[in-house]
């Protein structure tokens, strides 16, 4: 059996999108299994090993032609899949594998799929708490998963990769890493503040570490605010890499780490699937919904009485749910884990 899966637009999404990889491996251990996606979150699929190809959408963020998705659903159809999942819930991403005609399409209700959709499934939120069971649940007809059935993400990296990117960027040895990312491209009121991240960067400084700074290429200014926060004597113990990776050089890069810190965002959620020690920030969403699936993990939510508010911004206009963690409360929580130098 053939099988395509139309991926999701954010990176950790992709990830989670591994657990549906997981369990369709494990229904179905001879099918084959592609993923369709835009070309940021592709490097993410590359690194699950159950998938065989993994093929570019054919336009741009926020952008769809009518013309080049059924120019691209000629190509799609000439693969023969007999089974099309698909992640996201929009319209837009039903429409391809409508006009490749693939014969079983599924996914869950939503934006009016009906007749695009021929295996078409309400959403039991309750039965669901977690996004990344909800992605997994589409591989199974007849039963809804349950938590402790969920098959985690699992990410491969080459070590040969890990060492030619830490060489090309002149990362040496010594000092365990620590990599923060204070970047989430969903809004400033996911985003831990970036004094906070300045001083957690000092005190794991101090205590012997050493620290890369990670970040998108959209986020590149919230790594030149961290490092300007700091003593030239810290500075010597950070390395500001923020807008300057790829994905895939990110995801390699991670592996080296004795731990991340990070808000809810697609690098958490990539750091959760490498089984890199994780200290998660949530501010504007729930902790509850999208975790780290990981069982070395520290989680921080306030869980004010305004959260989660799911707001780009915050609507009380002081961040208080991120303000009011502590870096000594973040730094405490790395050391617990005690950490062993890679």
């Amino acid at each position: 059996m053939n099988i395509l899966i139309v991926g999701p637009s954010w990176v950790g999404d992709m990830v989670m999108t591994h657990s549906l990889v997981r369990h369709l491996r494990q229904l179905y251990p001879d099918a084959f299994i592609d993923i369709v996606a835009p070309e940021w979150c592709l490097p993410v699929a590359l690194k699950m090993q159950e998938v065989r190809a993994c093929l570019l959408l054919p336009y741009k963020h926020g952008r769809f032609s009518f013309r080049e998705t059924r120019e691209f659903a000629t190509y799609i159809k000439s693969r023969d899949y007999d089974w099309c999942l698909l992640v996201p819930n929009s319209l837009k991403s039903a429409i391809l594998p409508f006009l490749a005609r693939v014969p079983k399409r599924t996914g869950w209700l939503g934006e009016m799929r009906y007749g695009l959709l021929n295996d078409c499934r309400a959403l039991p939120q309750s039965q669901l708490p977690l996004q990344a069971l909800r992605f997994a649940s589409l591989a199974n007809i007849r039963e809804i998963l349950s938590v402790d059935q969920l098959l985690r993400p699992v990410l491969t990296t080459d070590p040969v990769e890990v060492a030619s990117v830490r060489e090309t960027f002149g990362l040496v040895g010594g000092r365990p890493v620590i990599i923060l990312c204070p970047g989430a491209e969903y809004g400033e009121s996911k985003r831990w503040p970036s004094i906070h991240f300045a001083t957690l960067a000092e005190l794991l400084i101090e205590a012997g570490f050493q620290v890369w700074l990670m970040a998108s290429a959209k986020e590149q200014s919230l790594g030149q605010d961290v490092t300007q926060r700091l003593s030239s004597a810290h500075v010597a113990f950070c390395v500001n890499l923020a807008g300057k990776t790829s994905l895939a050089e990110a995801i390699a890069l991670m592996k080296s780490a004795s731990c991340v810190v990070a808000n809810d965002s697609g690098m958490m959620h990539v750091a959760s699937a490498l089984s890199v020690p994780v200290v998660a920030i949530y501010g504007s969403t729930a902790s509850s919904f999208a975790p780290p699936l990981t069982e070395k993990k520290a989680i921080f939510y306030l869980g004010l009485h305004c959260s989660p508010c799911l707001s780009r911004t915050c609507l009380r206009g002081d961040l208080k749910c991120l303000y009011d963690i502590r870096p000594q409360s973040v730094f405490s929580a790395i050391l617990s884990f005690q950490l062993i130098p890679k």
